[in-house]
């Protein structure tokens, strides 16, 4: 213990003075270390208290109490302030630490360019990089229970919110380890676009009981279904693919493949099939013992067939409905495309009195051409059947009055 009674020199020999005055220099150069108060004290002294081994606590008292300023560690040779008022200069620290939260007393923490907020391993975490002048900045809320916390962008009235990979990097949503989702805060609708819209097509999820969802390409581009298989429809109902207003609806495909129509896959089910390629079919198949139907009246338009030198082309392709109004006298020429299996109508309305003649390939009851009416204001119906060779008549109306 380095400690006096009093630091008051009384009267008394050059010995025992010389001995007080030593006591007391010798209190004042250790700064009255002891385990206790030193009884010498008076408001404004200030001591160490030693009683806790490795540490010496430096105290001040204020004339009724010591009050503990600061812990020295006498092993670590480390100082522990106890007022978190008190601040030092750790400029020339290159390991500080803190011994407690770090409190910013409403002032801001600043950080040179491209300089970082490291884990505890010296690594980066958070990069912060600088640009003069900026007026638009990150802002991070936190949220009690049941809300999520809020990265958002703050500074001017209306600021994106830019995520940017590095390189060919990607932005990734969700855990890893359930679905993610990406949706609106409040009713919203959902609108995902390119280059903040220039020249970009967009994709709507509309915020609403039964809302759509818009898929809109821009100007004349496309929206492309690449999967191999695309489905219409929940599990539910009936699925209905129709055009956006009074448009044209197109199906079509994306090469030269054929275009086939069918139900749940193909299983039990028939099929419509367009043929790709010149003079391509169009094939309706039922399945098994399933028919063809048709509710309402079916027809083939009919197709006006004119005469020239005397001879009547007929594309029973194109024409397999057709009328022929005379001109003239005409022979009927072997129609072209024929198919086997196929009919073809054929009304001639008479213009005149024209006579009419057929290319042998047209085969009529018991191998005779018939005898045509022939006169003006009248007309004949003729029906023929190909067998893969000739036109065999299958049925015929003749000299009915023209309407």
């Amino acid at each position: 213990m380095s400690q006096v009674s009093d630091v008051s020199i009384a009267n008394q020999g050059f010995s025992a003075f010389r001995t007080e005055l030593n006591n007391i220099i010798g209190a004042l150069n250790t700064t009255h270390l002891g385990t206790s108060a030193p009884s010498s004290l008076a408001a404004g002294s200030i001591w160490v208290d030693s009683s806790s081994s490795g540490t010496h606590t430096l105290k001040y008292y204020d004339g009724s109490d010591s009050i503990t300023l600061c812990n020295i560690n006498t092993s670590a040779n480390t100082v522990d302030f106890i007022d978190s008022s008190v601040s030092a200069e750790v400029s020339g620290d290159s390991t500080p630490q803190l011994g407690g939260n770090l409190d910013t007393n409403s002032h801001n923490i600043l950080i040179d360019d491209a300089h970082f907020i490291g884990d505890e391993n010296g690594l980066e975490q958070i990069i912060f990089q600088t640009t003069g002048s900026a007026v638009n900045e990150l802002e991070v809320t936190n949220a009690a229970t049941g809300d999520p916390p809020i990265l958002g962008a703050s500074g001017e009235t209306n600021v994106d919110l830019h995520l940017k990979p590095k390189g060919t990097g990607e932005t990734v949503i969700g855990t890893g380890s359930a679905n993610a989702t990406l949706t609106t805060k409040g009713a919203h609708d959902l609108v995902l676009d390119t280059n903040s819209g220039t020249n970009s097509g967009t994709i709507q999820i509309t915020d609403a009981a039964n809302g759509d969802i818009t898929l809109t390409p821009n100007g004349t581009g496309d929206v492309v279904l690449a999967g191999d298989t695309v489905k219409a429809g929940d599990s539910g109902a009936a699925a209905t693919l129709t055009s956006n207003g009074a448009g044209t609806l197109t199906v079509t495909t994306g090469g030269t493949t054929d275009l086939i129509l069918n139900t749940n896959g193909g299983t039990n089910s028939g099929t419509i099939q367009i043929t790709d390629g010149a003079n391509g079919a169009i094939d309706l198949t039922t399945n098994g013992t399933g028919a063809i139907k048709f509710n309402d009246m079916a027809y083939v338009p009919q197709q006006a067939l004119t005469s020239s030198s005397n001879a009547v082309a007929w594309d029973s392709q194109s024409q397999s409905n057709a009328y022929h109004i005379t001109t003239e006298n005409t022979t009927f020429s072997a129609p072209s495309n024929g198919v086997e299996g196929a009919f073809i109508c054929l009304e001639i309305n008479y213009n005149g009195s024209h006579t009419i003649a057929w290319n042998t390939i047209f085969e009529f009851s018991a191998s005779t051409e018939p005898t045509t009416t022939d006169t003006d204001a009248k007309t004949d119906i003729f029906v023929f059947r190909y067998n893969g060779a000739i036109w065999q008549e299958v049925g015929r109306t003749l000299n009915l009055s023209e309407s």
